[in-house]
């Protein structure tokens, strides 16, 4: 079990780590693709095809850390007027259509990566199956978050202030 559990966590590193690249890569390719517009007059031809596919990548797996954070939106004026067994079940309830939404990803993003692995991106001429291939990979790490969710294991990695994570702010000076 234990070694099941590290090759989750390098998976789960390894996943984070790909959605910081993608997003680094956004912001060098386009502070890159400003400088020579305005300093030359000249953008690479390349640079806004790989700011698309760096943005859907780190917007895809954005929404998978964002389920194993659980950073998804509540509505707790709603749940803190409900008994303690109604919000269990209700978390439960949140975690299946989770799971299927990380289903629904996983089955239709292969769909959309398949049909498009014969056409190309104009500049780079990379398969267009390249920017669906993140629908699957995500709905993948979705299902998988749900599920631990799902066994009560909390998969939450980082944590932050209450003010960093949507909390109230009554209290705060």
């Amino acid at each position: 079990m234990e070694s099941l559990k590290k090759v989750a966590l390098k998976i789960d590193t390894l996943f984070e780590t790909c959605a910081i690249f993608a997003l680094l890569g956004v912001i060098i390719v386009m502070a890159v693709q400003v400088l020579t517009r305005k300093l030359f007059n000249f953008v690479f031809f390349w640079s806004e095809e790989a700011i698309l596919l760096c943005l859907v990548w780190f917007a895809f797996m954005g929404i998978a850390i964002g389920f194993r954070e659980g950073v998804h939106m509540g509505v707790e004026a709603l749940t803190d007027r409900m008994s303690p067994r109604v919000n269990f079940w209700l978390d439960k309830w949140i975690e299946i259509m989770g799971l299927l939404y990380g289903l629904y990803f996983v089955v239709y993003g292969w769909e959309f990566t398949v049909l498009m692995f014969d056409s190309t991106l104009p500049a780079t001429k990379l398969p267009n199956s390249i920017v669906y291939l993140v629908m699957p990979v995500s709905g993948l790490m979705v299902c998988a978050y749900s599920l631990l969710h799902l066994a009560g294991i909390d998969t939450k990695r980082h944590t932050g202030s209450d003010l960093e994570i949507g909390g109230d702010m009554e209290g705060k000076a």
